[in-house]
């Protein structure tokens, strides 16, 4: 049955995915937003929904419609939300929609505070490889998909399950609304500060996660994590409990290959421990779709990784560059030391940008104290742009060193100097890793890492 839906702040990246999704499915589309991005522009403006114009329209709300989705971009005085209140319209959070979606289906929700991105990409990449029928979301555009959201007739919906809000009138975390029948939660890290002000309130919310279960349920969880192996008690007592662990692997000429029981060592194209943590919990979801050990880990060897989760942009033969989503303090440390544990015969020059709410928050910069400690050259960039844009503190170079704890940590706030920097350094045998959620303030690392790449080439000759 065709459907009438509009959505309050279409470009985000889950929001306009769920757009295109519901627009493949023969249903009607329209939207309003004050900023839309790339690649979200261009891929709306393709399907022909793109808005004509930026802002907020009243008039684009209206009887016809069937239902409103309200994205966390927009404010509670959006005049079109306050225009579909008075009309009385059904108002979802996208989260929301996707639950009363897949009420009839089997769901999978991957939670946790880091690698849920890579997991989802894990589950779905084989899935797809040994043709199974499923729906899925995803936070990340993924490799071999057209889109991030999928939504069908198939039994099963594989869901990455984020913390953060639903909606700024729905303010619970968007993975409470799933009610998993499998859920994975790959560990605890303090995130979102400005959510979850504490570690206990941030805690909690995993907490309430485990409760929602479906009773006969299955939990996977990374025994790694005390807090965690803590948490999972408190999961009904019909909840199948099962805990996880790196599998047996060995590191040959740079490549990772995963020990199977049948004698073959199956090469990987991912690497780290905490992928290996990542591709067990895949593992075990992808059991819970009757896909046996073996036929995983054939399948799992063409995974290359998701977009921006250690991925390599360019290599030779004694130079890499690969660019990772890493902001928080877990993260950070899990991303330099598998790069250092695969690379150990090359220099590792990790640089990083704090972006987020939490990360540019004076009051939660000591946590990323000895995150950079394995890396030979460290250097961390914040823009005092994006601080005074988040109505933050400001916060100085020196402040950033002394919270990261290390005495040769670079720290620049301008991406000008950063981009100099960088160029000034000697890149033989060496790994550059760069880690943001943002963009370094609009720095062209692609230009930047041709101009490296040129220097290095230079140097050899």
């Amino acid at each position: 049955m065709e459907m009438n839906i509009h959505f309050i702040a279409i470009g985000g990246a889950a929001m306009h995915s769920l757009a295109l999704a519901l627009l493949s499915k023969g249903f009607k589309i329209s939207g309003s937003d004050d900023e839309i991005q790339e690649p979200s522009r261009s891929r709306l403006l393709a399907a022909g929904i793109l808005p004509e114009k930026a802002g907020w329209f009243p008039a684009k709300i209206h009887q016809q419609l069937d239902a409103v989705i309200l994205g966390m971009h927009a404010r509670t005085d959006n005049p079109e939300l306050l225009e579909a209140k008075r009309l009385g319209l059904k108002i979802y959070s996208y989260p929301e929609y996707l639950y009363e979606h897949s009420k009839n289906k089997k769901r999978i929700v991957i939670g946790g505070s880091h690698g849920k991105t890579t997991i989802t990409a894990m589950i779905l990449h084989v899935m797809k490889l040994l043709k199974h029928d499923f729906d899925y979301m995803a936070g990340s555009a993924l490799p071999g998909f057209e889109n991030m959201v999928k939504l069908s007739d198939a039994p099963v919906i594989v869901l990455e399950g984020d913390e953060y809000l639903s909606s700024p009138i729905d303010l619970r975390p968007k993975f409470h609304l799933y009610h998993p029948h499998v859920a994975v939660v790959s560990g605890i890290a303090w995130d979102h500060i400005n959510v979850f002000p504490t570690f206990e309130n941030y805690t909690e919310q995993f907490s309430i996660f485990i409760q929602k279960i479906e009773p006969g349920g299955v939990l996977i969880y990374c025994n790694e994590d005390e807090l965690l192996k803590q948490l999972v008690t408190q999961a009904k007592p019909s909840v199948h409990r099962v805990a996880y662990a790196a599998p047996e692997s060995v590191i040959k000429d740079g490549i990772t290959y995963l020990i199977s029981d049948d004698g073959y060592n199956y090469p990987l194209g991912v690497f780290g421990h905490h992928n290996l943590l990542n591709l067990e919990a895949a593992r075990l979801v992808c059991e819970q779709c009757a896909i046996s050990r073996v036929e995983f880990y054939q399948a799992i060897s063409s995974f290359k990784g998701a977009a921006r989760r250690l991925e390599k942009v360019f290599a030779n033969d004694n130079f890499s560059v690969f660019r990772d989503f890493a902001h928080s303090p877990s993260k950070l440390k899990a991303t330099i030391g598998a790069v250092k544990t695969q690379s150990v015969q090359r220099k590792v020059v990790a640089c990083m940008e704090l972006h987020t709410f939490s990360s540019l928050n004076i009051n939660f910069l000591t946590e990323y104290a000895g995150s950079m400690d394995e890396a030979d050259i460290a250097v961390v960039y914040f823009s005092p742009q994006t601080i005074s844009h988040k109505k933050l503190k400001p916060v100085s170079e020196e402040q950033v060193r002394e919270a990261f704890g290390r005495k040769n940590l670079f720290v620049f706030s301008n991406s000008a100097r950063l981009s100099e920097f960088l160029q000034t350094l000697d890149y033989r045998n060496t790994v550059l890793l760069l880690m943001s959620s943002g963009t370094f303030n609009g720095l062209d690392v692609t230009a930047l890492i041709k101009l490296i790449t040129r220097s290095v080439g230079k140097a050899e000759a």
